[in-house]
């Protein structure tokens, strides 16, 4: 599972023209599956992402989590950071998870950090999704789930 996180401080997703999820202060995660992920890599990362402290305290350092500044988190399926570029200038997209799964720990992901307090917005699975963000810093962090495992990352 991978989860690009961007320290937003607004940000909204479309659906043909149509606001299905908005969020103030917060993260936009962008979030990938892999076929060898589960629930338990959901709540891990999720965990993870929830307690990443990269909001600033009265001294101006990163050192509060989402929940500390009553921030929000909104949530875009993305499988295209599971493409394979190494190969020609077509990306090949057959390390991520299929549809029905994915979609499922999606879900999972979602639910986890509903689940940490953390209020969630969505956007629509599977959907052709318009992004919009004001990237606080800005602030981008890259988690993967092999390396919360202390694995390295492809």
């Amino acid at each position: 599972m991978r989860a690009l996180i961007q320290r937003v401080t607004e940000a909204r997703v479309a659906v043909d023209g149509r606001t299905v999820g908005e969020i103030g202060k917060g993260f936009l995660i962008l979030l990938g599956v892999a076929p060898e992920d589960d629930e338990a890599v959901c709540a891990r990362l999720a965990a993870k992402t929830v307690a990443l402290r990269v909001f600033e305290d009265e001294a101006g350092k990163m050192n509060r989590a989402l929940a500390d500044v009553g921030g929000q988190a909104l949530i875009v399926s993305q499988f295209t950071l599971y493409a394979d570029c190494r190969k020609g200038n077509r990306p090949s997209f057959s390390d991520a998870c299929e549809p029905v799964r994915a979609k499922a720990l999606y879900e999972c992901f979602c639910a986890g950090v509903e689940g940490l307090g953390v209020p969630v917005e969505r956007g629509v699975f599977g959907a052709d999704m318009a992004v919009s963000l004001v990237n606080d810093g800005p602030v981008t962090i890259w988690l993967d789930s092999r390396t919360l495992n202390g694995e390295a990352g492809r």
